[in-house]
């Protein structure tokens, strides 16, 4: 599976609100009500990478979460980072 384009990321990027490029990743950082909440959102993200065999990089800071996906053996993203971004948007 070939790493996008910078174009191609951008023009797949339109159809995903709130996530960006970010060198050769794409990241969305998403804010909760609280800590508990965003610990909730990072589990069902855990089980939703654990099932795709795709893991992203969170980062957690009291209610804000970021997460970064990039498909590091091929050196950028690829249609497997827009369909874990896709899978985990429609679980929110």
């Amino acid at each position: 599976m070939a790493a996008y384009s910078q174009q191609e990321v951008q023009e797949r990027l339109a159809g995903l609100p709130g996530w960006q490029a970010d060198g050769d990743s794409i990241r969305r950082v998403y804010t909760f009500n609280d800590f508990i909440d965003a610990i909730g959102f990072v589990t069902r993200v855990a089980l939703l990478a654990q099932a795709a065999d795709h893991h992203p990089d969170i980062d957690i800071r009291y209610n804000r979460v970021s997460l970064v996906l990039s498909t590091h053996s091929e050196g950028g993203v690829t249609e497997k980072d827009f369909a874990l971004a896709t899978a985990i948007d429609a679980r929110l």
